[in-house]
């Protein structure tokens, strides 16, 4: 089997197997979907989505968040882990919302990566999620792992990940990797046991770095 048809055959199994292709974070709007994905780094969604439970209720814009007392956000998100890091981050968020684009979150990558806190895997999700865009693939840690592992790339950097994915998988197949790669990184993949002879992708994967 060469290797665009092995490619093809992954993303046929995934999209099979994987056919749910929706967020667990619970947002309705672009600033919640933006605040959650903050939240979620080193979190679980499950978590998150407890948390954003109460958050949500009582912030409902950008300029709450801009005008909050740092320390009262502290306690909303501290159980999301790094918390202090997290709340200064979505106020300084919310004050460059007010302040450069009228309490919106924007739809371009370069606005994205302007704002605190916000990446390229962050704003990959909300851009595509939030707003229907997709300008690249969200490489979290189970995107890092099942592609190194599956040889569509070598590296280990998320930026470089990113890259090669793009440069392999067709475009239409962008918007849905990472929410399928997710999904299987936790069904299956495994950081420390992965589930290889429960695996669907087990003959079409050279099991990189497993041992």
């Amino acid at each position: 089997m060469d290797e665009k048809t092995r490619i093809k055959k992954i993303i046929s199994l995934m999209d099979k197997e994987y056919p749910e292709k929706k967020s667990s974070l619970k947002y309705v709007n672009p600033l919640q979907m933006l605040v959650s994905t903050i939240l979620s780094a080193q979190c679980t969604d499950a978590r998150v989505n407890i948390v954003t439970k109460k958050l949500f209720k009582d912030f409902k814009t950008a300029r709450d968040y801009a005008d909050v007392d740092v320390k009262v956000l502290e306690q909303y998100v501290k159980s999301t882990g790094f918390y202090r890091n997290k709340a200064k981050n979505i106020k300084k968020t919310g004050k460059m919302l007010v302040e450069e684009f009228n309490g919106k979150v924007p739809k371009e990558m370069e606005d994205m990566l302007k704002l605190a806190g916000v990446g390229r895997k962050t704003a990959n999700v909300v851009l595509n999620h939030a707003h229907g865009k997709v300008e690249g693939i969200a490489v979290d840690t189970h995107v890092k792992r099942i592609s190194f592992r599956l040889g569509l790339t070598k590296s280990k950097n998320p930026i470089i990940i990113e890259r090669d994915l793009m440069g392999i998988l067709k475009k239409k197949d962008w918007k849905h990797f990472n929410i399928m790669g997710v999904d299987h990184g936790r069904a299956i993949c495994k950081s420390q046991k992965p589930r290889c002879n429960k695996c669907l992708l087990n003959k079409v994967c050279p099991k990189n770095g497993v041992n």
